[in-house]
């Protein structure tokens, strides 16, 4: 199948269906009054994410999705249908933007995720809805509105971890293959690469990230050279980039660090974000090399792939594999991993605003005062001062509505008991011939005068 990353469509929205005029017309009943129905609410278009897409060539050549209107209105207070939805599947990781006006209006992260492109119209209101003391025979009925229409870019950004970065026949398909099931195409001669490819790398069975191969960069592609640097948005999403570095090009006369620079600054030119993400040498086909000569060679490149002064390049951490043999494979996945997992702990979590316990809300108790009631205890807080996890802001939740349940039930429970002793009491004061008559209000309690 053939991969399609970027594309323009056209959505329009039904209109609403129009409210009619009409009037009760049946034998002996001359005048029945209004019965002019609603119109119908118009067809909307929705995108809905799918995990099981992973392309957006069905949009390559079906460019304008439109809904259907809204059926008019009928007399005997018949409403018109509305009009079926129509719905687009996307794949995961596709961003919605506005081609008008250069506004990003969705991103689909979220397998299942739904989102209204297009709102049809609603129905207009028949002449049932006029109708009034003064107005008997109302003649009004409003159309129905008219549908949205929108053009629209959509672009896919592919949702990896960990991105993988290089001159062409640097070794990432390699790789990837190597260190996942993804099968790439794989061959000695450069650009076989021509679309994105995903892979899951398992560390462990309850432990893996996924890693993302694009194709092959070279100096001059934010000017159209090569396969240009179209495919570097499906690396905008990870979270770490590996370079990877040939250190046995085939080519005599290259230089992997002047070639490695060329890379760095074609990745500046395209986005600054993107340029300053975390980022790995990786150090392949070391295979290749005699193993006499493969730390002299490593440190070498290292040394003039940094520099000096202002352009010195930060150099985080390097690592030296072979992706044919496997050698340092294991060891870069791992270390990937413990980065990964050191990322998601920094992350700040969501908190629900409305479960927030942290002693520094707004409406937490001043020193002094007492906690709110039905305001959960320490069983439902994550910690002193730590903010709330998804799942401590759900416990905390279900235990204010447990314990307000609980407080309506004991309310419920003591009312009920105070009117049966009330009662019981009345009922035993008027056997005894000692209730005393309520005069209504307003009535003097003493008897009047003659």
């Amino acid at each position: 199948m053939k991969f399609i990353d970027e594309t323009r469509i056209e959505v329009i929205a039904g209109d609403g269906g129009a409210g009619i005029v009409s009037f009760r017309r049946e034998k002996f009943i001359p005048k029945g009054g209004p019965d002019g129905g609603d119109g119908g609410r118009g067809g909307s278009v929705i995108a809905v994410a799918d995990r099981n897409i992973n392309t957006l060539i069905d949009y390559r050549y079906a460019r304008k999705h439109q809904a259907r209107n809204g059926e008019r209105g009928r007399g005997s207070d018949q409403y018109g249908a509305a009009a079926d939805d129509v719905v687009l599947r996307m794949p995961v990781g596709t961003q919605i933007w506005n081609d008008d006006t250069g506004e990003l209006m969705f991103d689909l992260t979220v397998d299942g995720q739904r989102v209204v492109l297009a709102k049809g119209g609603e129905g207009g209101l028949g002449n049932i809805h006029f109708k009034s003391s003064t107005n008997r025979a109302p003649r009004q009925a409003t159309p129905g509105t008219p549908g949205e229409q929108f053009n629209l870019r959509l672009e896919l950004k592919v949702l990896a971890d960990v991105g993988l970065l290089g001159l062409p026949n640097a070794g990432k398909s390699t790789l990837i293959a190597a260190v996942s099931n993804a099968r790439p195409k794989i061959a000695d001669y450069p650009f076989t690469t021509l679309h994105p490819n995903l892979g899951v790398v398992r560390v462990a069975p309850s432990k893996s990230f996924v890693m993302a191969d694009i194709p092959g960069l070279i100096e001059g592609a934010a000017d159209g050279a090569g396969l240009g640097h179209q495919f570097l948005r499906h690396l905008q999403r990870t979270r770490v980039l590996l370079h990877l570095v040939d250190l046995q090009p085939p080519d005599p006369q290259a230089d992997p660090v002047r070639d490695a620079r060329a890379i760095l600054r074609e990745l500046a030119r395209y986005d600054e974000e993107l340029a300053r993400k975390p980022r790995w040498l990786v150090l392949n086909k070391i295979d290749i090399v005699p193993e006499d000569e493969r730390q002299a060679l490593v440190d070498d490149f290292v040394k003039r792939f940094r520099g000096r002064g202002r352009s010195a390049i930060p150099v985080e951490r390097v690592f030296v594999i072979s992706g044919v043999t496997g050698d340092g494979t294991q060891a870069l996945c791992q270390a990937v991993y413990d980065y990964l997992e050191t990322v998601r702990e920094a992350e700040v979590p969501v908190v629900d605003v409305r479960f927030d316990e942290r002693p520094d809300r707004k409406d937490a108790p001043r020193d002094g005062e007492a906690e709110p009631v039905g305001a959960p205890g320490d069983d439902a807080a994550a910690g002193d001062g730590e903010p709330l996890t998804q799942a401590d802001a759900r416990r905390a939740g279900e235990t204010r509505a447990r314990r307000a349940g609980e407080a309506r039930a004991r309310a419920k429970a003591q009312a009920r008991a105070d009117a049966m002793a009330q009662a019981e009491a009345d009922a035993a004061a008027k056997a005894a011939g000692l209730m005393v008559p309520v005069l209504p209000k307003g009535k003097n309690k003493g008897t009047s005068g003659d």
